[in-house]
């Protein structure tokens, strides 16, 4: 399983791209089956990842977080079983306090390190600060340590991302005649900064330009912005060169695939976590934005040796983030746990079989979406009296733990029926609009409204213009409803789902709810 960081599927030539550098995409697409209709399920890193380990939601109970102790792990699972679980990666989340119990969950595991603002090299001396040709438009200061670490990867061999790929290659070398074992090659890339080598941005000169004003225009701030077109267009092309750079290293994959003749009995799995908003919407990022299509449709192809299909599309509906642990333990003859609602892909890559009529997305605090594929809906958190709560063992958030105030009038909650029979850590009641990456100022300055909200991809694939569809809307609630009620979701965020639901009845009882109760 290759996996990248942060990979805009509009930026490959299989889904249509006519000006970025990616011919191994395309290679790929001609050795896999490629999925039109791939959606994220949480966002976003970490998060996603506990999807990928689980294959259930985690954005429904919690924000980033750790692996927790009743937590089903896929790894986990084909390590327990005989199978070699390795995991090779660059991604320095997974080493913080809200990530360090995923990669023991692993039989090995190798971490590379220097990517965004790991702290792997130290300087006791300040480093000269960047200049930016706009604070609003670019990061004004780029992290220090950041700065550091650049002067570590002076050519591309020293960077994160190839000694990544270089180690995932060795781990094939060594076990490629072997049985019974899954490799994640995972890097962080092409996740900003946008950084590259040289060599990369030469193809994108006519975007870059090596302007003097902006010399290191590969790292945008989230959220909406007013770049000028010139900057726009540089951090564009950083952006493409990165993608460049790890079409490169997927290429070396796909070399190996054939040298070692494994695309006889080897399923290889290319996926992303997320998008990414390079000024479409006058927004960059994700997380405090919006989840346009840019963030939230994904790029996935899969090649399935027990079928051969290879270089062809699929329209059904997936989010790889929770439909991967189950595919994965059914190719190694193991079942999927009975907490696991996320859906076995074997038909749906050997015939384009459906698995799902919607798919719920979203982050904890903020909108809960809701797509068929057709229509996309957005539906805002409640704004004044809104509940969000953490439920929790692992009181971790991304860069620290819990503090002390935020665990002061902790209480005890459930069991839900994926904790084991355990009763979780609730937090003290937040407003949303505190809720970790989700900004509803980004919204406000975007003028998006902050009430349910449809498109129609068919008709408005940019979109531009939100669509008046009370039918799409009511359908989508009712289909949420059930979704939250299969993954036991807390009964909170029903508030999110049913606010204009054709489910309650008039004296404001939900049927979806089962025994508990809310008032619509």
């Amino acid at each position: 399983m290759v996996m990248f960081d942060t990979l805009n599927r509009r930026h490959l030539p299989p889904y249509g791209c006519d000006w970025v550098h990616a011919p191994n995409f395309s290679r790929l697409a001609s050795r896999t089956v490629t999925f039109d209709n791939s959606y994220i399920c949480s966002m976003p890193c970490i998060p996603a990842r506990r999807d990928l380990h689980t294959g259930r939601p985690n954005f429904l109970h919690r924000s980033w977080g750790p692996i927790e102790p009743y937590d089903d792990s896929m790894p986990q699972m084909l390590r327990e079983a005989g199978i070699h679980s390795a995991l090779i990666t660059d991604h320095a989340h997974y080493f913080e306090e809200g990530g360090g119990t995923y990669h023991n969950r692993y039989s090995s595991w190798q971490f590379y390190r220097g990517q965004e603002g790991d702290p792997c090299w130290g300087q006791a001396a300040p480093e000269p600060p960047v200049n930016m040709a706009s604070k609003n438009a670019l990061r004004a200061v780029y992290p220090e340590q950041d700065r550091v670490n650049r002067k570590f990867m002076m050519t591309e061999q020293d960077q994160p991302q190839a000694k990544t790929f270089a180690g995932g290659l060795d781990f094939i070398e060594r076990n490629a005649s072997s049985e019974n074992w899954f490799l994640q090659i995972e890097t962080f890339d092409p996740h900003e900064p946008f950084f590259t080598q040289r060599h990369y941005q030469d193809l994108y000169r006519d975007r870059i330009g090596y302007r003097s004003e902006t010399p290191h225009a590969d790292w945008p701030a989230y959220g909406h912005s007013d770049l000028p077109t010139e900057v726009n267009e540089q951090i564009n092309g950083h952006y493409a060169a990165l993608v460049t750079m790890c079409d490169r290293h997927l290429g070396d994959v796909l070399d190996a695939m054939d040298r070692h003749k494994l695309w006889d009995d080897t399923m290889l799995i290319v996926w992303t976590d997320h998008g990414f908003l390079l000024g479409e919407h006058d927004l960059w990022g994700k997380g405090k934005t919006p989840f346009y299509d840019q963030v939230a449709h994904t790029p996935f192809f899969v090649w399935d040796p027990r079928c051969g299909k290879r270089g062809e599309r699929r329209g059904s509906l997936v989010q790889p983030s929770i439909d991967l642990a189950p595919t994965i333990l059914d190719f190694f003859g193991l079942n999927a746990t009975p907490d696991m609602t996320g859906r076995n892909l074997r038909e749906s890559i050997a015939t384009d079989q459906p698995v799902r009529e919607v798919a719920v997305f979203g982050i904890h605090g903020g909108f809960l979406n809701v797509t068929d594929g057709r229509y996309v809906f957005f539906q805002p958190p409640l704004t004044e009296g809104g509940e969000c709560y953490e439920y929790t063992l692992m009181p971790a958030h991304m860069h620290a733990l819990f503090s002390v105030e935020e665990l002061r009038d902790t209480e005890l909650t459930g069991p839900f029926r994926f904790s084991k029979g355990l009763r979780l850590l609730k937090t003290v009641k937040q407003n949303p609009r505190d809720a970790a990456y989700c900004e509803f100022d980004v919204y406000s300055r975007m003028n998006f409204e902050m009430r349910p909200t449809v498109f129609d991809l068919r008709e408005d694939p940019e979109q531009s213009t939100p669509v008046n569809r009370p039918d799409v809307i009511n359908r989508f609630k009712a289909a949420a409803a059930e979704i939250l009620q299969t993954a036991d979701a807390p009964p909170e965020l029903y508030l999110r789902c049913i606010q204009y639901s054709p489910r309650c009845d008039p004296k404001g009882k939900c049927p979806a709810l089962s025994n508990k109760e809310i008032s619509c």
